[in-house]
């Protein structure tokens, strides 16, 4: 069993930025994937970001160039760095993991995989 724990998330004004972190506990796969997910109320879950076990990584068309994901090295915690924040940027972020995804990047940003763990969320706001 994987539990995911983020933090990092509040409010902050159009232009600023903010880090969040995922923390893993438990046993990782090797072939897995994580990334961040958010949702804004009444539409559907967004893939933001995501990195693979060998480090790959692949975002959303609408963050490219402000959001940056990294893992540490042990692989216990993830990170979406987030930059130049918008107002469309504001939503509830989720830390998501795959076991089965052997880098199928695409497919893991799109949804199209199994999503063996999700964390609780965290807000993000951004005004203007």
């Amino acid at each position: 069993q994987v539990h995911l724990m983020e933090s990092g998330g509040g409010s902050v004004q159009a232009g600023g930025s903010l880090r969040l972190a995922c923390e893993a506990s438990g046993y990782i796969y090797n072939t897995h994937c994580m990334g961040w997910f958010r949702q804004v109320p009444g539409k559907a879950r967004e893939g933001v970001a995501g990195i693979s076990s060998g480090a790959s990584t692949i975002y959303a068309d609408s963050v490219k160039g402000r959001f940056t994901i990294s893992q540490d090295s042990a692989r216990v915690t993830l990170y979406l760095q987030m930059n130049s924040l918008k107002p469309e940027d504001t939503a509830v972020y989720y830390c998501v993991a795959a076991n089965r995804c052997y880098g199928a990047m695409s497919a893991f940003l799109r949804g199209n995989l199994e999503y063996n763990y999700w964390g609780q969320g965290t807000q993000v706001t951004v005004s203007s």
